[in-house]
């Protein structure tokens, strides 16, 4: 092969790449708090209520209502725990934009030791801190960024937390409440609902695994023996006061 030919190869750039990162980390945190508890909190409920003898119109009635209640008390959580990171935010945009404009010198200086961590020498950051300094905008956000370690949050963040995890503590809440509603002896209607969430914790905890980074068998074991044990033991104890 000559050189005229080998040309267009060394021109070539590299194969296309596509960058493929998972960007919904919020979202997925909602979901797993929301379905994780209402997998576990109305398991344990409905398996206290069957030690106790209770038939299972009275399980469903009041695990449906500890479904509705947990819903809200949960979506309300998200709502405040979202709303006040979106306050710390802004608090802190506001102080820092009253720094840039009261200090700007020591300001571009912290822009400098921030360049210098990654290892950057003055004279190769020295033109971004003049070019960060002709946009007070960018240079706020950068500050922001870099030097507070603080993403802006999403304006709707708030709303759209509370009804993930109210949504999915409802859907979560459902399934140990189901043979409720179709099998009218409570120690069947339990046996089944037992069977029916250990299967959805497995099948949960895997998926939680895969979307967290963790392993996945790992996560499926953990998040089955947690809710688990949370229903023993309201079983246990249901029996233990029954038998007094």
């Amino acid at each position: 092969m000559d050189a005229e030919s080998q040309q267009p190869m060394l021109r070539k750039g590299p194969p296309s790449h596509r960058e493929r990162h998972f960007t919904a980390g919020e979202v997925v945190r909602d979901v797993i708090m929301g379905v994780s508890d209402g997998l576990t909190v109305p398991f344990a409920l409905a398996a206290g209520l069957s030690g106790a003898s209770a038939p299972s119109s009275l399980v469903l009635t009041a695990g449906l209502a500890e479904v509705a209640a947990g819903a809200i008390s949960m979506g309300l959580g998200g709502y405040l725990a979202a709303q006040s990171e979106a306050d710390h935010y802004n608090r802190e945009m506001k102080r820092e934009q009253e720094e840039i404009i009261a200090v700007p010198d020591t300001e571009a200086a912290e822009i400098g030791d921030i360049m210098a961590e990654y290892g950057l020498e003055p004279h190769e950051y020295g033109p971004v801190v003049e070019g960060l300094r002709r946009n007070p905008q960018a240079w706020l956000e950068f500050m922001m960024r870099f030097e507070l370690g603080l993403e802006k949050p999403d304006p709707r963040r708030a709303l759209q937390s509370a009804l993930t995890i109210a949504l999915s503590y409802v859907i979560g809440g459902l399934v140990p409440l189901l043979p409720y509603m179709f099998i009218s002896t409570v120690q069947d209607a339990m046996f089944t609902s037992v069977g029916v969430t250990l299967l959805a914790l497995l099948f949960f905890g895997y998926i939680k695994g895969r979307f967290t980074g963790n392993r996945p068998f790992l996560s499926a074991v953990q998040t089955t023996i947690i809710g688990a044990v949370a229903s023993a033991a309201a079983y246990g104890m249901a029996k233990a006061v029954q038998a007094r």
